[in-house]
């Protein structure tokens, strides 16, 4: 896909203090996660160019801290997977395509590769553990948001291609009014991050940029 492609237009900084408030609003933070973006986890030690995830990280850490600061519901979602909980469709996917099996065994329950990478939940923040790519399969997320109040959803993280797209397309099935800050997101090839976001852009989700939803937060308390 061209890399020039006309992505549906973001938000209008003005208009998002009231599409983002608060009190009825959650951050979700997906897989910032030792095996998916440091240099020591599993995909840098395939030797993947990791420097795309860099600036995105800066301005996730941004959006957490301004996330506390207003009052947003800030929730940490992240894969830990184990081989008892192995779905066969992702094992023989990856069979089909000729991987070992232990190509599976990221993000593994008690490793390192698990863990949050540059950033870390706080008392008051949420976790959540998935075993797949949706923040809502296997998960009690949706149980929580909805006890909660919270209808819209704010997310950042990676992959925008995997684990964001499965995201954001089950929040809007299960009537969500969602958000995708777009320079907060990244993907390992661009081409599949400017595609990600040009699909869920025009079906299921807005776009912003982090500068934006900075400034809605502060003015945001107001509501």
């Amino acid at each position: 896909m061209p890399l020039d492609v006309v992505l549906d237009p973001a938000v209008d900084p003005a208009l998002l203090p009231a599409m983002i408030v608060p009190a009825r609003t959650a951050l979700l933070i997906i897989d910032v996660q030792e095996d998916f973006v440091s240099p020591a986890g599993a995909a840098g030690r395939w030797g993947v160019d990791l420097g795309v995830f860099a600036a995105p990280i800066g301005r996730i850490q941004a959006l957490i801290a301004a996330a506390r600061a207003a009052g947003v519901t800030a929730v940490f979602v992240r894969v830990v997977t184990r081989a008892e909980t192995d779905c066969d469709a992702l094992k023989n996917l990856h069979a089909r395509k000729g991987r070992p099996p232990a190509a599976v065994a990221i993000c593994r329950a008690g490793s390192t590769g698990a863990d949050y990478y540059r950033i870390s939940p706080e008392a008051g923040d949420w976790e959540i553990e998935k075993p797949l790519y949706s923040s809502f399969v296997g998960t009690d997320l949706d149980e929580r948001l909805r006890a909660a109040g919270i209808g819209t959803l704010v997310v950042v993280g990676f992959t925008s291609d995997c684990c964001v797209d499965c995201t954001v397309r089950d929040a809007f099935h299960r009537n969500y009014d969602v958000f995708v800050v777009a320079d907060a997101c990244a993907a390992y090839e661009e081409s599949l991050h400017i595609g990600a976001l040009d699909a869920l852009s025009k079906n299921c989700a807005m776009l912003t940029e982090t500068a934006a939803v900075l400034a809605a937060w502060k003015e945001g308390l107001l509501f």
